[in-house]
Parts: C-alpha cells; sequence; structure tokens
C-alpha cells in the first residue's frame, strides 16, 4: 500500500495535505506514468480518512492532469514529463497555493472604493419587483450587442446635461465593467499599437491592457496632466488619459493642455484618445469639468464612464463612447455578440435615472463625500508645515506630501503596525517617474469623520 505522510494536527485540511503529498510523489518521479493509485475506498480505510476526503484530492489531481481516471479500472498516473519541462509564460498559483489575504486594517485609506452602506438597497429592490411584475417577458430574450437601447439614450441624455457630451444612443455600447469595455475596444484598434498612459497611473487600466498584449510607454503626468512632449517622442497612437481627475495625482488636465492633447490626435488619422471619466460626478466646489470629448471635433475620443463607483462595485455596468470609424468597426465584429450587462440590471438602471433616483443618489454621496474630504484636509493640518496637502476637492482621494525625516518605506511599516493602510504614490509609477518626497494617496471613502479623526491622531504620533 502507498505510504503517505498526512499531518492531523496541521490547519491544512487532509485533503490538501494528500493532494499535495501526491502531486509532488508524481513530480519527483516517485510515482509512474501508467502505476496505479490505490481506490478510494482502500486508501481512506488505510490512512483513517474519509471517503470523501481522498475523492476530494484525487479529483483534483485529475483536473490539473496529474492523474487520470478510467471507468471501472481506477485512477492512474498521468505522463507528466514533457509538461515538466515547459516554462510557463507565468506563474500561477494552484488553487492549493494561494496566498495567504492580507488582514484587514482598522483604517484603510483606500484611494478607490466604496462603501456597501451607500447603496440604495431600498430603491433598487423596489424597481427590481417593479421590473418582473410588468415584464412582457423582454427580459428573457436576446441581449442587444451594445446593451439596452432605452438605458443607452438615457446616458446619452445624462452626458448632455452633465458632461457636455453630445451623442446618441446608437454609439453608446454597455459592458460589464471598464475592464471587458477595454478588452473590446482594443479589438478595433490597428494591431501593433502603442498604448501611451499617464505615469503615475491608474493601475487597474494599466494591467487590464497590458494582460491583452498591448504595447504601453509611460507618459510621465506634470502640474498639467498628461505630458505632450512625452507623448510625442514615444511614438504612441493611443493615449489613456484621466483628464478630469488625474488618478493617483488627482491633477485636473487645463483646457490648453487638452486643445494641445486633441491636436496630437488630430496630427494623425489613426491615433485616439481615451477618456476615462471614471469619477466625474464627485466635484465638491465649483461645477462639473466639461469632458474631453465635448471640445472633440474630429471624432478622435473614446470616452468611458462606468455606474460602480457611485452605486456598488458588484454593479458591473459601464459604457463607451464610440467615434464613427470605430463604431463602424463594431458593429462589424460584434453584432452577433450579446452584452454582458444583465437584462433585469439594465432595466432597473433605467427606472432609476429616469425617475430621479440616481441624481438623488449622487446628491447625497456628493455631500457625504465633501463632509469626509473635508475632514481629512482639517485633520492632516495637524501635521503642521511638514506636511503639503495637495487637493482639488474632486473624487474620492487627495495627495499628502510629507517633508519630515522618515521615508516613504519607514512611514507605511509603521501605519500598519497602528492598523492603518497607506497607499504610497510610487506604487503607482509604471515607469521612471521621480518622487521627491515620501508621497501618500489619502482616500477618504471607507472611513467616516470619526474615523478619519482617530486614524490621523495616531499617525501624528508616527510622522515626524
Amino acid at each position: 500500500m502507498l505510504t503517505v505522510y498526512l499531518k492531523p494536527n496541521s490547519k491544512k485540511p487532509m485533503y490538501e495535505q494528500l493532494y499535495s503529498f501526491l502531486k509532488d510523489e508524481i513530480k519527483k518521479g516517485n510515482l509512474k506514468k501508467g502505476e496505479k493509485l490505490p481506490s478510494s475506498r482502500a486508501l481512506s480505510s488505510h490512512l483513517g480518512i474519509s471517503r470523501s476526503t481522498v475523492d476530494t484530492a484525487y479529483q483534483q489531481l485529475v483536473a490539473e492532469g496529474y492523474i487520470i481516471a478510467s471507468p471501472k479500472r481506477g485512477y492512474f498516473i498521468a505522463e507528466i514529463d514533457k509538461l515538466l519541462n515547459i516554462v510557463p509564460i507565468a506563474h500561477m498559483p494552484s488553487f492549493f497555493d494561494m496566498p495567504e489575504k492580507e488582514p484587514d486594517m482598522l483604517y484603510d485609506f483606500a484611494p478607490v472604493a466604496n462603501e456597501i452602506e451607500n447603496f440604495p438597497d431600498n430603491v433598487w429592490r423596489r424597481l427590481s419587483r417593479e421590473c418582473i411584475n410588468y415584464d412582457n417577458g423582454s427580459l428573457f430574450l436576446d441581449n442587444d450587442a451594445k446593451g439596452s437601447k432605452e438605458l443607452r439614450q438615457k446616458i446619452a441624455q445624462y452626458l448632455r446635461a452633465n458632461r457636455g457630451i453630445i451623442t446618441d444612443a446608437e454609439h453608446i455600447i454597455l459592458g460589464a465593467g471598464s475592464q471587458y469595455l477595454l478588452m473590446l475596444l482594443f479589438r478595433l484598434f490597428k494591431q501593433g499599437s502603442l498604448v501611451a498612459m499617464e505615469n503615475p497611473a491608474y493601475t487597474t487600466a494599466y494591467k487590464t491592457i497590458e494582460a491583452l498584449g498591448l504595447s504601453i510607454c509611460p507618459a510621465n503626468v506634470d502640474e498639467g496632466g498628461m505630458s505632450i512632449e512625452y507623448l510625442e517622442k514615444s511614438e504612441a497612437n493611443i493615449a489613456y488619459v484621466t483628464p478630469s481627475h488625474q488618478f493617483p495625482t488627482g491633477i485636473v488636465m487645463p483646457i490648453t493642455r487638452r486643445a494641445k492633447l486633441l491636436n496630437w490626435a488630430n496630427y494623425n488619422p489613426g491615433r485616439y484618445i481615451i477618456e476615462d471619466d471614471y469619477d466625474s460626478e464627485f466635484r465638491y466646489q465649483g461645477k462639473p469639468i466639461p469632458a474631453l470629448l465635448s471640445m472633440d471635433k474630429s471624432d478622435r475620443v473614446v470616452y468611458l464612464g462606468t455606474f460602480s463607483k457611485a452605486l456598488s462595485s458588484a454593479i458591473r455596468m459601464s459604457y463607451m463612447v464610440l467615434p464613427d470609424e470605430l463604431l463602424n468597426a463594431f458593429n462589424s465584429l460584434f453584432r452577433n455578440f450579446s452584452c454582458t450587462v444583465s437584462k433585469l440590471d439594465m432595466a432597473i438602471m433605467t427606472k432609476f435615472i429616469n425617475g430621479g433616483d440616481f441624481e438623488r443618489h449622487i446628491n447625497r454621496l456628493r455631500n457625504k463625500y465633501r463632509i469626509r474630504h473635508d475632514a481629512l484636509i482639517k485633520a492632516l493640518k495637524q501635521f503642521g508645515e511638514n506636511a503639503v496637502i495637495n487637493s482639488t476637492s474632486t473624487g474620492s482621494s487627495l495627495l499628502l506630501e510629507w517633508r519630515g525625516e522618515m521615508d516613504s518605506e519607514a512611514l507605511v511599516k509603521a501605519a500598519k503596525e497602528k492598523g492603518i493602510k497607506l497607499y504610497p504614490l510610487e506604487s503607482y509609477t509604471i515607469g521612471s517617474y521621480l518622487v521627491q518626497y515620501p508621497t501618500f494617496v489619502m482616500g477618504y471613502v471607507k472611513l467616516d469623520e470619526n474615523e478619519i479623526a482617530a486614524a490621523i491622531k495616531e499617525l501624528v504620533q508616527i510622522f515626524r
């Protein structure tokens, strides 16, 4: 009988131990190709463990190709010699080797977040019942590739009133999150496209584009946003920007820089700008900044918007506005696709906007975030002259630049020991970008005013 070493007192479940042991024995060559393993009944009896434990381990090994299940014959070792010589493109942890989740912090200054308590669940539940009760069967029909026309019409009206964008439903594409829309969008650009991204960058978008196999070049940001000088030197044909509130620096791109960016795109017919307007609803002083697309006269801007930031990350509902050339390519390439947003969610969202609930929800959130933004600035002033606060009264975060003696790594470590999670600016850089002083992206969405005050009180004892 097979000799197996298991640790009954280990925190690691028995089926994981058995799975890992057998996999290692196979990889070491101690179990040879074609060798038959004991039946699950026999091995469970031999080891004094349940048969389901053995079955679970065996099924995982079958799924990963280490053993083969033969009906009425049993389990046999697979041929893996050739597989063991393959150098993987990237290490993907197995199901049992996933890293442990970082423990929750007492105070988390996450720069991009939303709270479940902010979700309008009562309204959403009521609208959901209305959509289901009065549905004539349309919720169960095939989904249009672009998504619900009624919702796209509402979005077009919203963009005109709030972002100065003149468009129609035909140019709007709905999808389950911005990452999915980016996957569609980059199928529409010519092969071999080079994407210029702001540096520091919105890392979620950066990782998505990188995963799609696109070449990326960093274009450093200055006081006006993406540097046009960097952009022109890069030979990029696509520029990915967040002009209304650059993430993570918070810079609002001025009109002169926007004009230069549009001129760059207009210079060559193969160039496009992707405008990610991820949190334009949250501006706490003055009127919202008009979208870059509202200035575009040459059809060079792709506009990305999302409902996830205002509602919940669980509501995977984003949209993009395509220029004519890319819209024609979309209609040709994806005409047989189905929208990835459920028809029920789109129907609810249409009612949510149409009844004024969305506007009321945004106003409530804007007021709440403004109070937290102001509370954070007030608390940070305790640091005195060593702290430089950079805020544009927009979005869900601001920058704290520290002129004291401690470096960024030491401050992050000391804060973590106090149960406070900080986000250094350098963690968002994608190329050579000099962060002169320790700088932190301070989000204020996950913390209320009392938590902000308590967290900063602790940080005052650390920063010196």
